[in-house]
């Protein structure tokens, strides 16, 4: 899909519930092929090929990635950590934004309201970890104000996006 071309973005009620059904099928497990997805939403496969292009095109499915337990590789401690930048000029924030993304223990950077700027949601191997990429990677930072810490105790709970209606 070409990121340069704007569409209009669907709506929920724009999806029918075969559409939902493939939706949530590949929210449970995005691997499984085409003819397995077919059968479980009831379509023959060509169909349910044209469909899943569809969702595609319309950019209700943006993307298909593994998913990598971080504790798998290493990095068995997660946090969130809330930032706040001072002052917030484009330049900073930009500037902010990519050295962050560029970290190795960054998993999301969030864009938030409130007090805080951003959300940012790292994975490191212990709390010494943790410590070092705070000091020696966001407060060092000019642009950053203020930085809290939050530590996860578990997995995400997550829900597949459902139709609303």
């Amino acid at each position: 899909m070409d990121p340069d071309i704007v569409r209009p973005m669907p709506r929920d009620d724009d999806l029918d519930p075969v559409d939902w059904r493939i939706l949530r099928q590949l929210q449970d497990d995005a691997s499984i092929t085409n003819k397995e997805l077919a059968s479980r939403v009831g379509l023959p496969t060509s169909s349910c090929h044209e469909r899943v292009r569809r969702l595609r095109t319309l950019g209700v499915i943006t993307s298909v990635r593994a998913v990598v337990d971080p504790a798998a590789i290493g990095r068995g401690l997660q946090a969130f950590v809330a930032v706040q930048l001072r002052p917030h000029r484009r330049e900073l924030v930009e500037a902010f934004t990519v050295a962050v993304l560029a970290l190795p223990e960054t998993l999301a950077l969030y864009t938030v309201s409130g007090p805080d700027d951003f959300f940012l949601h790292v994975a490191v191997a212990d709390s010494a970890h943790l410590h070092r990429l705070i000091v020696d990677h966001l407060t060092t930072r000019p642009e950053v104000g203020h930085a809290q810490t939050h530590l996860i105790f578990d997995r995400p709970m997550t829900a597949p996006v459902r139709p609303t209606r």
